[in-house]
C-alpha cells in the first residue's frame, strides 16, 4: 500500500470512529507529514484524493474541512413516482435540462426490453438532473416510435418522461425489476456531471409500462453520482 492510500484511510477511519466530525479543520499538510515522516508532497495528493472522492473540502487560505456526508440526498429507488417529483416533493431546489433526443442504432437488449422489432426505430432522450445548481444524475429513457409517433419532434422539450406519458393517456405506471451496478464514469459522463473519475455511479436499469394496457413505455438507465444520494431500495 502507497503512503498516500495510507493517509486517505486513516483520516477516513478517523472520520468513521467520530474524530473528525462534519466541518472540523483537518490537521495541516505539514503536520501530517510530520506526524508521519512523510513528504509533504505525499500528503498534499493524500488530501487532493480525499476531496476527488467527496469526503473532504478545502477553505482558501485557511485550510482543509471535513465534508458534510450526512446532507446527502435520500432517494427511494422506485419507478412508479417520477424523479423530478421526489425531488420536488422534498424540497430541493431541482432542475431538470434535457440534453440529448436522438435515434439509437439497433441494439437487441433495449429493443428486447421495450418488446418491440427490429424495423421500429427507438429513439433516447437525455436529461441532467440539478440539486442547487450542481449536476447529479444523468437519466436516459430509451422509447419506441412506434408507441410515441412524435418522439422525434418533442423530445428536446421533455423534461419528465411521466408527464409526458400522462400526455398520452398513460396514468399508472408500473417498473420492471431494476438492475444496480457501480460503474466509474467516463470522460464525457465526469464532463456531464462535474465530477472526478474517483467518484463511483450507481447505475440503476429498469423499465416502465402503462398498468392499464401493459404497453411497455420505456427501458430506462439512471446515473447517480454516489457522492450526492443515499438510496433506499423498497
Amino acid at each position: 500500500m502507497s503512503h498516500e492510500i495510507e493517509i486517505v484511510d486513516k483520516v477516513i477511519s478517523l472520520m468513521a470512529s467520530g474524530k473528525y466530525s462534519p466541518h472540523d479543520k483537518l490537521p495541516s499538510e505539514n503536520e501530517i507529514a510530520d506526524q508521519y515522516k512523510m513528504p509533504r508532497i505525499t500528503v498534499r495528493k493524500a488530501y487532493e484524493r480525499l476531496g476527488e472522492l467527496g469526503y473532504i473540502y478545502k477553505k482558501q487560505g485557511k485550510g482543509s474541512y471535513v465534508k458534510d456526508r450526512h446532507k446527502q440526498i435520500e432517494l427511494v429507488l422506485s419507478g412508479d413516482v417520477s424523479f423530478s417529483r421526489k425531488m420536488i416533493e422534498k424540497g430541493y431546489d431541482f432542475r431538470s435540462e434535457t440534453i440529448f433526443c436522438k435515434e439509437i442504432k439497433y441494439e437487441k437488449r433495449i429493443y428486447d426490453s421495450l418488446e418491440t422489432d427490429e424495423e421500429d426505430k427507438v429513439f433516447k432522450v437525455g436529461r441532467l438532473r440539478y440539486i442547487d445548481r450542481q449536476p447529479i444524475a444523468l437519466h436516459i429513457s430509451y422509447v419506441a416510435k412506434s408507441v410515441f409517433r412524435d418522439i422525434n419532434a418533442v423530445g428536446m422539450d421533455i423534461t419528465s418522461m411521466f408527464d409526458y406519458y400522462h400526455s398520452k393517456g398513460y396514468r399508472e405506471f408500473f417498473s420492471k425489476p431494476s438492475i444496480l451496478s457501480v460503474s466509474f464514469p467516463t470522460k464525457s459522463q465526469r464532463n456531464l456531471l462535474n465530477c472526478t473519475s474517483l467518484i463511483p455511479l450507481l447505475v440503476l436499469e429498469s423499465g416502465c409500462s402503462d398498468k392499464k394496457t401493459g404497453t411497455v413505455l420505456e427501458y430506462s438507465r439512471i446515473l447517480y453520482r454516489c457522492d450526492c444520494f443515499s438510496y433506499v431500495i423498497p
